[in-house]
């Protein structure tokens, strides 16, 4: 698709996400019923009903562009064959939705040979929502004071990563709910000057693209779904991000959607 071609696809697709965020904060204040998918991991009410509106709504804006979310799975006998796809985590973060701290998100991305080229992430609690679509930048719009909004990009700000040297101090962001003993080994062996934040979901690439956040080290499994979102938002508001042994990040080339461990980060200027 051409630059325009995506950027039309935004006001749809930002739209697609604030009605499910509606949804997600419809099971949030009922308290949610949990339930458990076969590996145990949480899955709520919120997840499946969320999951349809968004394949509703993404077959409306083109019924030709296949879908692949976290709960409704795709085979790689058929999946391998696709050049463009809709890659979706109808809510990311269940674990901190469970707990109720606020921090969960929705992403959809656009996928297209093997790159992220349009990325949605909408916090339903904060009422937020960040955009991004190839060469043509990464945007953040509180909807909170608007009844409708005809045009996401009216009122939105444009958000660039922080420039930091290599010797200024780092604002370094980890997961919430997924602590680990490689990642403390990590960080304290290759950053001196820092001070860590924990936040869950999609959200810690939104505060790196904003410039909030300048470092997001990731040495636990996620998956394609997980990140496809914020990689775009990252890289068009001037940020990167790469495996531990600086390879590009690449969606749908392999049977398993689990990612390599990777390094986001802001500019660094060396």
């Amino acid at each position: 698709m051409n630059t325009n071609d995506l950027k039309n696809l935004i006001n749809p697709v930002c739209e697609t996400a604030v009605q499910d965020g509606k949804v997600i904060i419809k099971y949030y204040e009922l308290k949610k019923t949990v339930l458990f998918k076969e590996d145990k991991s949480p899955l709520t009410k919120a997840d499946l009903e969320s999951n349809q509106l968004i394949i509703n709504s993404l077959l409306k804006i083109d019924k030709n562009i296949p879908i692949l979310t976290e709960e409704s799975f795709v085979d790689w006998s058929i999946r391998k064959n696709w050049n463009t796809y809709w890659l979706v985590d109808p809510l990311d973060g269940t674990k901190e939705f469970i707990k109720e701290n606020d921090e969960f998100s929705v992403n959809i991305a656009l996928i297209e040979n093997n790159h992220p080229v349009l990325g949605v992430i909408y916090s339903p609690t904060l009422e937020t929502i960040y955009f991004s679509y190839k060469k043509g930048g990464s945007y953040k719009l509180n909807i909170k004071k608007f009844e409708k909004i005809e045009n996401y990009f009216d009122n939105s700000i444009k958000i660039n990563t922080s420039l930091k040297t290599k010797d200024d101090p780092l604002i370094v962001i980890c997961s919430k709910s997924h602590p680990n003993d490689e990642f403390n080994k990590w960080i304290t062996k290759n950053i001196k000057n820092f001070k860590l934040i924990k936040k869950g979901s999609s959200l810690k690439f939104c505060d790196i693209a904003e410039g909030t956040a300048d470092l997001y080290p990731r040495l636990k499994p996620t998956s394609e779904w997980d990140i496809a979102a914020g990689h775009i938002i990252l890289i068009e508001s001037g940020g990167k991000i790469e495996s531990l042994n600086q390879k590009e990040i690449l969606y749908n080339t392999k049977e398993s959607v689990i990612n390599p461990y990777f390094i986001a980060s802001c500019k660094f200027e060396l």
